[in-house]
């Protein structure tokens, strides 16, 4: 991995929100002998936390 920038928006439309994840990311590989691989994947995980749990620490 050489580079990675990730940059999120957030966008309400009425009673809906909606989010926008933006990744770029580039990556390279070399070798004078053998199998090389580079890979652009990627994993992206969202959670959501309900609005109840959040007022009802103390």
């Amino acid at each position: 991995m050489i580079h990675q920038n990730v940059k999120t928006y957030r966008y309400r439309v009425g009673r809906n929100q909606y989010i926008v994840i933006n990744i770029y990311q580039n990556a390279s590989a070399s070798a004078e002998a053998g199998n090389v691989l580079a890979s652009n994947a990627v994993n992206v995980q969202i959670q959501k936390q309900l609005a109840k749990q959040k007022k009802r620490k103390r």
